[in-house]
């Protein structure tokens, strides 16, 4: 059984520590990726907190890429040395949900035995079943897709979740169509691909709200028509302004925040969809006034990973980069060894980040 390093929680709310853990080999039906980057998402500092509950130790992540270096009987698709991004979603492809084409809502339990283990050989819960702050993962090849072998890596991982997230809840959840207007509340990692989302689906308006200045000028960058502050008194009002009264046909909240859940109505035309993209702790409430959503004929949808199809949709975002046309290599903020991670996690936890990777090599 190898060893590899990893990042660690044994506490929530503490930093990880970098310890030798072992990784055993691929059984029937499962894959080793050698990770060569990896992502901080919100997501995995929402664990860490304890904001949704897990169990420890744990190693979290789940945005990667990496190298098939070893597969278990049976794996069709991939080879030894294929290029491949590490995601969390796991799919059966038997279950109603895989079925309908929404693999991200698989009603299959992981059957994934911990491949994880101390040295000692206590078990270590792998997280969102990828456990990829560490060199190496063990996992089941519905969570993996091919990436071109001169990609650049630290690019590839955010394909992994904060791109297909943002993208798709644009694309595929909202269905969001040439001419209609966006409002985005939040432009972080995950807001700036539901506003690259946005220009690629040919919105005619697309516009960022968020509290800070520099983020509306990033949000400019990545395609916004349009950026108004948060703190502003009413800043739906602006949007009103901007649209001529019509108001937005798709809002997208980004952040868990729960004030920005409960203003994301004000900017909805009528007809229009408020997108639950960022996710609050549990436990976390939102209120809002049934008759006027009833009445307007407005709705509330959420999305999980943007509702993407790997097979799907990953080629398609990969020519958009390969053209241009698909930001990626912007999206990074900082590169950070392992030994590196508890520093990267504190600057995402500030909000200033767009995206901050770990590199392995």
């Amino acid at each position: 059984m190898p060893n590899i390093r990893a990042a660690v929680a044994h506490e929530f709310g503490q930093p990880l520590t970098i310890e030798t853990v072992n990784l055993r080999p691929p059984e029937t039906g499962e894959v080793e990726v050698t990770l060569e980057a990896c992502a901080i998402c919100h997501s995995d500092i929402s664990f860490m907190d304890g904001g949704w509950g897990g169990n420890l130790p744990a190693v979290y992540g789940h945005e990667a890429a990496g190298k098939v270096t070893a597969l278990g009987a049976g794996v069709k698709g991939y080879d030894v040395g294929d290029t491949v991004i590490v995601t969390l979603i796991r799919a059966c492809g038997d279950c109603i949900p895989c079925a309908s084409g929404k693999p991200v809502a698989c009603a299959a339990p992981a059957e994934l035995d911990g491949p994880i283990t101390t040295a000692d050989g206590g078990l270590v819960e792998q997280a969102m079943t990828c456990g990829a702050f560490a060199e190496k993962v063990v996992v089941d090849p519905s969570q993996l897709a091919h990436i071109p072998a001169d990609m650049p890596m630290g690019a590839a991982c955010l394909l992994s979740c904060g791109v297909i997230t943002g993208v798709g809840a644009v694309v595929n959840t909202a269905g969001l169509r040439p001419g209609q207007t966006a409002v985005v509340i939040g432009a972080g990692g995950v807001g700036l691909n539901a506003i690259q989302g946005a220009r690629i689906a040919g919105a005619a308006k697309i516009i960022a709200v968020d509290m800070l200045e520099d983020k509306l000028d990033a949000a400019m960058e990545f395609g916004a028509t349009h950026g108004i502050l948060a703190s502003d008194p009413k800043p739906w009002s602006a949007v009103r302004k901007l649209t001529g009264g019509r108001m937005a046909d798709a809002v997208f909240v980004t952040v868990g925040a729960i004030s920005a859940y409960e203003t994301a109505p004000r900017y909805l035309a009528t007809g229009g969809k408020m997108v639950m993209v960022g996710m609050p702790h549990s436990g976390d409430k939102a209120s809002y006034e049934p008759v006027i959503i009833a009445a307007t004929g407005q709705a509330m949808i959420g999305t999980k990973m943007g509702d993407v199809v790997l097979k799907r949709d990953i080629p398609w975002m990969i020519d958009l980069y390969q053209q241009g046309r698909l930001k990626l290599d912007e999206l990074v903020s900082g590169r950070y060894s392992l030994e590196q991670i508890n520093e990267a996690i504190a600057d995402t936890r500030t909000g200033a980040a767009r995206r901050n990777v770990i590199l392995f090599k």
